[in-house]
């Protein structure tokens, strides 16, 4: 009686909806391949928020996979994908050619269609991070940690002068000593330590055959792999100490976690303080890698479908006492909520630049529960919706 209990609890839908998920953290760390030459294999991403400087309000962020060099340029708002692909070509391209692999986040820039158009026919593949699992772009978000500290340091009392800053960042980076690859990238990229200014001394100077310096760089190419191996394999062992393996098969049912407030085309209503963790259930459809699932989302979400095992559950088997209204999952009550109309504007200022805000009427609502909502993101979430 006991066991039937427990399994009765446990297969509760209001409970499996709403209940915070107290086991480990899910999905144990999977590293990317070690790449085989340097920046075939490319990470970029975006620094915002950042004040005024000298015109610059933004930077933006490459990193080599393999000898973890990196690059910083610094933007203007508003920066469209012909604007970032002209810096790429001006900074990155000149100095290394194409790189084979793009890894990125789903910003706006990286999904438009110029963009992907571009990359797609020079031959370069582009790898985005999943929905709510930012990780999988980690290389840039620990080097846009690191940088973001260097300019909080130096420019700290005069914030505005920070874009002054970023060659001296981007040459601190560079000659910094990386535990992963057990030397600084410039010295895994061009073979030889970064020039420090120090007086010299006769008899210091050793010349090499061009064989020997080819032979040096192919050794330092090794070693390096060998330590970025090593580097995976401990940060592997120390990530999964705190996670928990999850799996899921093709055909199973989960819930799904998301942040309803920021999500239209899901939420049940307005107000979702007290409104359910978990959305669903939804069917696994395919299976991406060892922790990226594919669900089967109804046609009004105006969502990615893939997603990190981190935001699924598995749905519980639900006794004939238990089974809601309607035989198939569903999505409980769920009204998918589109803009109607737009009561009022009002210009705010959105960072350091003005910018419109409307009043929206959603379908399925009352008047009186009409929210202000940026016209820029209702446009980008709602395109066929004419304000």
């Amino acid at each position: 009686m006991e066991k039937q209990i427990r399994n009765y609890i446990r297969e509760c839908v209001v409970c499996q909806r709403c209940k915070y998920d107290n086991s480990a953290y899910p999905g144990l760390l999977q590293p990317l391949p070690i790449p085989e030459e340097a920046w075939s294999q490319v990470s970029l991403d975006f620094i915002e928020g950042l004040p005024m400087s000298h015109g610059k309000s933004a930077i933006l962020v490459v990193v080599d996979r393999l000898t973890k060099y990196a690059h910083f340029m610094s933007l203007s708002h508003p920066y469209k994908a012909l604007s970032v692909a002209q810096t790429f070509l001006d900074n990155v391209f000149k100095l290394h050619g194409l790189p084979n692999i793009l890894i990125s986040d789903r910003d706006t820039v990286f999904l438009s269609k110029f963009w992907c158009d571009l990359f797609k026919l020079q031959g370069v593949e582009l790898n985005l991070s999943t929905a709510y699992h930012p990780q999988s772009d980690g290389q840039t978000e620990v080097v846009n940690r690191c940088l973001e500290s260097y300019l909080r340091c130096m420019s700290g009392d005069q914030p505005i002068d920070w874009s002054k800053c970023i060659s001296l960042a981007e040459f601190w980076y560079n000659t910094s000593h990386h535990s992963s690859i057990d030397c600084s990238p410039f010295e895994a990229l061009y073979g030889y330590p970064p020039l420090i200014h120090i007086p010299y001394f006769r008899g210091d100077s050793v010349v090499h055959s061009v064989d020997d310096s080819l032979g040096a760089r192919d050794a330092m190419i090794q070693v390096l792999k060998h330590h970025l191996v090593r580097a995976q394999k401990r940060m592997k062992q120390n990530h999964d100490r705190h996670r928990s393996d999850r799996v899921f098969a093709i055909g199973d049912w989960v819930y799904l976690k998301l942040q309803p407030y920021r999500q239209n085309t899901l939420r049940d209503h307005q107000f979702q303080k007290l409104g359910p963790r978990y959305f669903g259930p939804f069917k696994v459809i395919d299976k991406f890698g060892e922790v990226a699932y594919k669900l089967q989302l109804p046609p009004q979400s105006k969502l990615h479908l893939v997603f990190h095992v981190s935001q699924l559950k598995k749905k519980k088997k639900v006794r004939a006492s238990q089974q809601l209204n309607s035989a198939l999952p569903t999505t409980g009550n769920a009204t998918f909520l589109e803009p109607v109309q737009i009561l009022e504007r009002r210009l705010v200022k959105r960072g350091n630049r003005p910018a419109t805000q409307v009043l929206v009427h959603w379908s399925n609502s009352f008047a009186e529960d009409a929210t202000w909502e940026f016209l820029h993101d209702i446009q980008a979430r709602f395109p066929q919706f004419k304000p």
